[in-house]
């Protein structure tokens, strides 16, 4: 035989063993037609790489340790056959995992829409949770289509979980828009009124009672109202989110804390209808720092004290952050006839481009007609607002301090401020109602209204709840 069919015949055995070796390489990683899985060599926790769509009902072909993946529990993704059994019953097995030496994962990969029910997810669990989403989660499609038996205040709910991490690059829309269109809403209604009909809508994710929380990575968009809500964490670190809603859209709250305390909230975008962050009773050890508010109402301490109630938020810091053609910049609002105080705010080095209202303190903060001066409040004292500069909507002052008759605003401190008109060249007047502080370098535009020192002591030994 010749050196040229010597060397064919060579080639040809060396393709097909080279087939047969992709054949069965290929196998290993497959699930049995039994449903067995033939298991490689364990790799720790990684996440396997995420199939082609082609096949939504496929299960993955292998899970490593800890890793509870929904396909394997009947998931479809095909956005329209509801997941959410195969949710919960992935939950349930990441949450019994008593292997703690890794987070268990429960993993909605990319590549798949998952539509999921209003639905509660409980701890404790066994070990910590990574809950990473890489595709895309959905609710049923407005009013119409939510479940008559299935709250309609609320969609995804994490209640007494510790050591969670909410992550990963996919996306959580709450397809609001049916919702924002009901007859209630206030955009509805003649001159901004409201019409008479059912008004629940969900909040889009919601922590209750949980603690040692990571969220980062996510975008999440379009919730029926709040996007995010903690009641009574401790604990929470928010990073690298990006939270978008039309700037019409009601109620659409990016982020809203209440009873929850040391809290970070870093390195995010949050474009809505509502605002941006927004801090309720029960608050302290804040820090929000690198966020930018576009459209919505700004970031806002309150409203607090509303029907009379007792409110207390001390220890926030915002910094570092930009509010871009927000209707406020940063707002601390509260209703006549409460009690308690706010303490201990920083404003530091915020940018405002064409904000309607950058500063502004309204301790008679109202919805409708009749609210009543009162001889109660929720007492504002030691405010700093330090390196706020930008520009402001014409229409209204720059700085607004409009405080309680009964319970002044205390040890208000200006520096370092410098506001100017949008358009034009007209610069509006700061306006003051018994506020009191001082100034540690000049302000653009000037403010003269504050009253120098302290409020006079009868005042102060009105009975002031201070928390």
């Amino acid at each position: 035989m010749g050196k040229f069919h010597l060397t064919l015949l060579f080639l040809l055995t060396l393709f097909t063993i080279n087939a047969s070796h992709a054949r069965h390489h290929k196998h290993t990683y497959k699930r049995h037609k039994h449903g067995h899985y033939i298991t490689p060599p364990s790799s720790g926790i990684s996440l396997p790489p995420s199939p082609q769509p082609d096949d939504p009902a496929d299960a993955p072909a292998y899970l490593p340790s800890g890793v509870f993946d929904v396909r394997s529990y009947g998931a479809v993704g095909d956005g329209i056959v509801d997941d959410t059994a195969s949710f919960k019953a992935s939950w349930d097995a990441a949450c019994s995992n008593t292997d703690n030496s890794e987070p268990s994962v429960l993993h909605a990969p990319s590549g798949y829409t998952f539509m999921i029910q209003s639905t509660i997810f409980s701890g404790p669990c066994q070990s910590n949770i990574i809950f990473q989403i890489d595709g895309s989660v959905v609710p049923p499609d407005g009013p119409e289509e939510w479940p008559k038996n299935t709250s309609k205040h609320q969609w995804l709910v994490f209640y007494r979980v510790e050591g969670m991490s909410l992550q990963g690059g996919g996306r959580i829309d709450g397809r609001g828009a049916k919702w924002w269109d009901l007859p209630c809403k206030p955009h509805k209604g003649p001159n901004g009124t409201t019409l008479p009909g059912p008004c629940d809508s969900p909040i889009a994710l919601r922590f209750f009672e949980s603690s040692n929380l990571t969220v980062k990575g996510l975008r999440i968009q379009n919730s029926p109202q709040f996007h995010f809500r903690f009641d009574v964490c401790h604990t929470v670190h928010i990073e690298s989110i990006h939270i978008t809603a039309p700037a019409l859209s009601p109620n659409t709250d990016g982020i809203h804390i209440e009873n929850t305390n040391n809290v970070q909230i870093y390195n995010s975008f949050i474009f809505n209808g509502d605002d941006c962050v927004s801090i309720g009773s029960g608050c302290y050890d804040v820090d929000i720092r690198n966020i930018t508010c576009g459209l919505g109402h700004g970031i806002s301490i309150g409203s607090l004290g509303n029907h009379n109630s007792r409110a207390c938020v001390h220890n926030v810091t915002v910094r570092d952050s930009l509010m871009r053609e927000t209707s406020n910049g940063v707002r601390i609002k509260t209703w006549q006839g409460g009690s308690g105080a706010v303490s201990g705010i920083t404003f530091d080095n915020i940018r405002m481009d064409s904000v309607r209202n950058p500063i502004i303190i309204d301790q008679f903060y109202c919805l409708g007609k009749g609210c009543n001066n009162q001889t109660s409040a929720v007492l504002v004292t030691d405010i700093v607002y330090s390196g706020l500069k930008g520009t402001y909507d014409v229409r209204s002052p720059p700085m607004h301090f409009g405080c309680s008759d009964a319970v002044p605003c205390s040890n208000i401190t200006l520096s370092d401020i410098e506001l100017l008109p949008a358009v034009g060249e007209m610069m509006l007047d700061p306006f003051c109602w018994n506020a009191y502080g001082s100034l540690d370098s000049v302000t653009i535009p000037p403010v003269s209204c504050l009253e120098e020192g302290v409020p006079p002591q009868p005042i102060l030994e009105s009975g002031i709840d201070r928390c």
